[in-house]
């Protein structure tokens, strides 16, 4: 499955973005929370982010998927998850605001697309079955 790529280069931005939190709390000797250090705090909203977001994109992509989506329209759309989470997390931990925002849009902008692409999917293959 087409899916099973994206959700896995997915994990490695997590597993990166995690082991960013955890350089921070041996080096700022913060065990749980974020000591009000503001980098740990970046940083811990960006793995944070992540966590919320590539989930449900992955599911909704994976659902494209098995609903018949034409194979370059899953790769384009796992591509764009992808670059939108880069951004975000480029964005947020190196507080360049304009970056953020564009890796933002792009989530919430393909998370619409797919919702309203997988309920088109399914309401086309109900019609064909008439």
């Amino acid at each position: 499955m087409i899916t099973s790529i994206y959700a896995s280069l997915s994990a490695l931005i997590i597993v990166k973005l995690a082991l960013s939190v955890i350089k921070l709390r041996r080096k700022n000797r913060v065990s749980v929370g974020d000591g009000g250090n503001e980098e740990l705090q970046l940083a811990i909203r960006t793995h944070a982010n992540a966590v919320e977001y590539i989930p449900i994109t992955l599911l909704l992509l994976l659902t494209l998927e098995l609903n018949g989506a034409p194979t370059m329209l899953v790769h384009v759309l796992g591509a764009t998850l992808l670059i939108g989470r880069i951004l975000h997390a480029m964005g947020l931990s190196a507080n360049n605001l304009p970056k953020r925002v564009l890796g933002m849009q792009i989530t919430i902008y393909l998370l619409i697309g797919l919702a309203i692409l997988n309920i088109l999917f399914l309401a086309f293959a109900e019609a064909l079955k008439f």
